[in-house]
């Protein structure tokens, strides 16, 4: 026999009785011909012990069958057994041979089935929440009950009330036979959580250095009772503490405290339900840092790299900081070494920061760096987009195939595809595949999560003295190619990255029209977005003596607006330059209300508008975590006052009004201000912008500031009577359809911080925390506080940033793909609009829907 026959043997048995041991096979006693180790045919197969489940049903799931030939016991028992068992359907399995007649045999399998469960009850919490436990434990009705699954379940709930500081809960599991069905269980689970157990004092001993006070705030999840504190309870959790305790060593080593170390700690329970805590610190000398080398590096010189690292001779020792100056794990594109390398193409570059010596409280360190070799990505995918064209994705990564590795591309890529607003942007996942050193290659696949790109806004209620009917469109990842091919109707075409919005809304009082597209890769080879637009609105007059419109008196805007926005290369690429051309149409008929000093005629308005934008803002357009986004435009009409050889300082004069308009004599104020407006002429200069700073976890940050001016060119024609900024309120109830800009100011009425006329001038600042209650793709919650200051002024000579009107309050964000943003603001006004007022605004609620502060 040769050796492979007698290694194969050999194996063969060790398998057969290694299965043999975990599946035992058990023979009857009385089964007399039976030899163990022999080949058998099956004769027969029986089960025994079914109760829910048919025989030929387990027969069939073993595989055996008759006729088959079976070695007994063997490799295929084994087999066998595990299959069933993996079914986590039986409790107990055994395998006998109840017959043998030659090299016949008749098998039985003898089953225990787990019993099922018919029903639950759990008492001791809240009627709410007994749900979310049955969904969490997986108790629904037909579950098989099986001791580990019991006992997993009692775990589990003992866990979950600890973290939440009830530390002596107790869980009582009890089953009963149910009547209803046989082998059926119900189950009963009493829960008594206890009081929860709050911390009473938190003392800190062998620190001389540091203040304890100073420790005490470096616990953020372990907190002692403090009623002034309401927003963060006070509760042990061991899980949270063990980190709290590394949290405070890291303090200590950054005020260079190298050695410092927790000697012992003590946890006394209360008899009122409250512990004491008392830790012992030996806090060690102060290190300062020695001479830093750098030994390995090639690609960057000493002092490029020392330039990163921002650590001198001297500095006192911080281990946390020079952590971070090698490798910042908390921020993908931090400043660090490690980045430094990554984005130049050291995928493979490794950075270790070695003490080398630690003489007289000095630590000398050695930055050992090993660059390996330069990488390039090869194979670049994507999967998850259903929708989406592959193109609208694959121009908008920055990785490509053959280019240097750089890990800000990635991050990049990332972030570019979270702002498209087509996928989950809290869920894009890089996979880094086939890292080869040798090669020098790497394969990325970026995991997409499709989510609606699309919005309907169907609405109906009461405002502006009567019923107001909305219907709103806006398809965010259109394909106007398709829009003539059936097929592509899913229930639109889609795919091409297109937007496209269409509005309709109307009541007695005005009816609005509008239609947008946008195109941002206009040719598909450059990130050049061509946008255009079309709207039409009327208004008509409010009579006193019926309540109703009157037909007879309207105001009229027609406009239309073409633009092209393109990202630029300098000084980096989150600039984008947009350029528009825009014209509207102001028709008044009979339309006196005092805004205007002529109610009949006609104005032209032909602008040109330019804009520098720059928004590097984190991933996630609907709740950003850092970045920032600003935007400056200046919107200009053509001078014509210069050209029409109009005397605009004597208009008045009436041989110089009747030289410009033929056969009307009378110069009056209000065909005076018609010839003035009739083509209008200004200038208007806009910034906005604002900061997002992620403060603790995901508590963000948002500072804002705007600014508005509107201009003249001849101060004798004076500003315009359209354009104006209106401050105040939510802008969500003006019915005053005649181009005045709406300046959002929560905590006063919508357009109280302006003149009757309007405002030429505008000043806003805010600061908003906002913290996220969910970020799924199906709805993004979050919750804000703010506070805000702004004003609205007449003139320039008025203007005073520091004479502001001054709001605060509260509010929650909901943004569903369906529906776009939601949300609900309470505000306090703390000033009064009147000046010659000195009781506060108060209270105002504010509803917002598709548009942000």
């Amino acid at each position: 026999m040769n050796k492979f026959n007698i290694y194969k043997k050999l194996v063969l048995i060790i398998l057969t009785v290694t299965l043999g041991l975990l599946f035992p096979v058990n023979i009857r006693a009385q089964v007399k011909d039976y030899v163990s180790g022999k080949q058998y045919i099956i004769d027969s197969i029986s089960v025994k012990g079914l109760k829910n489940f048919s025989d030929q049903t387990v027969i069939s799931y073993s595989g055996l069958r008759k006729g088959q030939k079976l070695f007994l016991p063997g490799e295929e028992t084994g087999t066998i057994l595990k299959k069933l068992w993996s079914l986590d359907l039986f409790s107990d399995i055994n395998f006998y041979a109840t017959k043998v007649i030659g090299d016949k045999i008749s098998i039985e399998i003898e089953i225990t089935e787990l019993p099922t469960l018919s029903s639950v009850t759990i008492k001791g919490i809240k009627k709410g929440k007994i749900d979310k436990i049955k969904d969490d434990t997986e108790l629904t009705a037909g579950k098989k009950l099986s001791e580990s699954f019991l006992t997993n379940t009692k775990n589990y709930l003992i866990n979950k009330y600890k973290k939440e500081g009830f530390l002596n809960t107790k869980v009582f599991l009890n089953t009963k036979p149910d009547s209803i069905g046989s082998n059926n269980l119900s189950l009963l689970i009493n829960i008594d959580k206890g009081d929860r157990i709050k911390i009473n004092s938190i003392e800190f001993n062998g620190n001389e250095k540091l203040k304890s006070s100073k420790l005490r705030k470096k616990l953020k999840k372990t907190k002692k009772k403090n009623l002034i504190r309401f927003w963060k309870k006070s509760k042990f959790i061991s899980e949270n503490y063990n980190e709290d305790l590394e949290k405070v060593i890291d303090y200590f080593k950054e005020k260079g405290y190298r050695d410092a170390r927790i000697l012992y700690d003590s946890i006394i329970k209360n008899k009122n339900n409250t512990l004491d805590i008392k830790i012992t610190l030996e806090e060690g000398n102060q290190y300062r840092f020695g001479e830093i080398k750098f030994i390995g590096n090639a690609a960057y010189n000493n002092s490029q790299l020392k330039r990163v690292l921002g650590i001198n001779k001297g500095d006192v020792y911080n281990g946390v900081l020079l952590k971070k100056r090698i490798a910042d794990e908390t921020k993908p594109d931090g400043q660090d070494i490690t980045n430094l390398y990554q984005n130049n193409g050291y995928l493979f570059s490794n950075i270790n920061a070695v003490e080398v010596s630690a003489d007289n409280d000095t630590i000398d360190f050695e930055i050992r760096v090993t660059e390996g070799k330069l990488a390039n990505f090869n194979k670049i995918s994507i999967t998850g987009n259903q929708r989406t064209n592959d193109h609208v994705i694959y121009r908008e990564l920055r990785t490509k195939p053959g280019e240097l590795y750089s890990k800000d591309k990635v991050v990049r890529t990332v972030r570019e595809l979270g702002q498209l607003g087509f996928f989950d942007a809290e869920n894009i996942s890089p996979d880094f595949k086939n890292v080869d050193p040798n090669a020098g290659t790497v394969d990325i696949e970026f995991g997409l999560e499709e989510t609606s790109g699309s919005q309907i806004e169907l609405q109906g209620g009461y405002g502006g003295g009567g019923f107001i009917g909305t219907l709103g469109l806006s398809f965010g990842n259109f394909s106007m190619k398709n829009i003539f091919n059936k097929e592509a109707y899913k229930p639109i075409p889609s795919g091409d990255g297109q937007s496209l919005s269409l509005r309709l809304q109307g009541t007695q009082f005005y009816s609005t029209y509008s239609f947008s597209f946008a195109e941002p890769w206009l040719g598909g080879r450059q990130p050049v977005q061509f946008s255009t637009s079309l709207s039409k609105t009327k208004q008509y007059r409010y009579n006193y003596f019926t309540g109703r419109s009157d037909k007879s008196q309207f105001f009229e805007i027609s406009s239309i607006s073409i633009g092209l926005a393109k990202r630029l290369r300098a000084p980096d690429d989150y600039f984008t330059l947009s350029q528009a051309l825009s014209y509207q149409y102001y028709n008044l008929n009979n339309y006196y209300t005092g805004l205007f000093t002529f109610g009949d005629g006609k104005s032209n308005n032909l602008s040109y508008t330019i804009s520098l934008s720059r928004n590097n803002t984190y991933t996630n357009p609907v709740f950003p975590v850092g970045g920032s986004n600003f935007i400056i435009s200046g919107k200009f009409t053509p001078p014509f006052s210069l050209i029409s050889g109009i005397d605009f300082a004597n208009l008045g004069d009436d041989k110089e009004f009747q030289r410009i308009v033929n056969g009307t004599p009378t110069p009056d104020i209000a065909k005076i201000d018609q010839e003035k407006f009739k083509w209008l002429e200004f200038y208007k200069i806009k910034f906005s912008g604002e900061w997002y700073t992620s403060l603790v976890d995901k508590l963000v940050l948002k500072t804002k500031a705007d600014f508005g001016f509107l201009g003249a060119y001849n101060q004798d024609r004076g500003n315009i009577p359209f354009e104006r900024f209106f401050v105040g309120g939510d802008g969500m109830m003006n019915y005053s359809l005649d181009g005045r800009e709406n300046i959002q100011m929560r905590g006063y009425e919508n357009q109280s911080l302006s003149s009757l006329d309007g405002s030429i001038i505008y000043n806003k600042f805010t600061l908003e925390l906002r913290y996220p209650i969910s970020l799924k793709p199906s709805a993004s919650i979050y919750a804000l506080s703010f506070l805000e200051s702004g004003n609205g002024y007449d003139s320039f000579r008025d203007f005073n940033p520091f004479n502001s009107k001054r709001s605060g309050g509260f509010g929650v964000r909901i943004f569903m793909p369906a529906f776009g943003l939601l949300g609900i603001d309470f505000g306090y006004g703390f000033d009064n609009p009147n000046d010659l007022l000195s009781t506060p605004n108060g209270w105002e609620t504010h509803f917002i829907i598709g548009q942000q502060f």
